[in-house]
């Protein structure tokens, strides 16, 4: 049995989930989700739990277990509490601002990078070099910051360009000259 799969999902307080046919709605403070269920799991609510269950014990079966419970998860996550990534950007004139509805980014370009933000995104930019990105659905989010961050990826020679938080590099040595 699927470790993940099997384990009940608590409902917190002012979180509502309701199953229709292969549809899971959850519904909590910060919003309101949906995912589709994928054949052959089943989803009931319990008292103040949700339980993920499955028809069969093949292969294919226990990997959309464990799936469908992290998706309602991460859902009932999202809905109390949101989620959150940050990214930094590192490297001389590479700064970022939010203009109206886009992030507008220099990032030694011949040109400034505009990137609009998606409905259901927060973003915040802090001191022109901190970029914070919120949201109630995990997927999503880290969706934009995957974007973002493609924008202009770490370079491994000189460590310019745009990170995640706490995303470790090891510098490379460059060419050395001929002695």
């Amino acid at each position: 049995m699927s470790r993940i799969g099997k384990m009940p999902i608590p409902l917190p307080k002012g979180v509502e989930v309701k199953v229709t046919g292969r549809q899971v709605d959850v519904k909590g403070p910060k919003g309101q989700l949906s995912h589709a269920v994928p054949g052959g799991v089943t989803v009931r609510v319990e008292e103040q739990t949700v339980l993920v269950e499955r028809a069969n014990n093949s292969k294919p079966q226990r990997a959309f277990h464990g799936l469908a419970r992290a998706l309602i998860a991460n859902a009932v996550a999202g809905v109390t509490e949101g989620f959150q990534k940050n990214l930094e950007i590192h490297g001389v004139g590479y700064r970022a601002e939010l203009k109206g509805k886009s992030l507008v980014f220099q990032l030694g370009y011949s040109h400034p990078v505009e990137y609009p933000v998606p409905v259901g995104i927060d973003v915040a930019v802090d001191r022109n070099t901190k970029i914070s990105i919120k949201g109630i659905d995990k997927q999503q989010v880290g969706q934009v910051a995957a974007e973002l961050r493609s924008l202009r990826p770490p370079d491994v020679y000189k460590l310019k360009g745009v990170r995640y938080e706490n995303e470790r590099l090891r510098k490379k040595a460059g060419k050395t000259g001929a002695a």
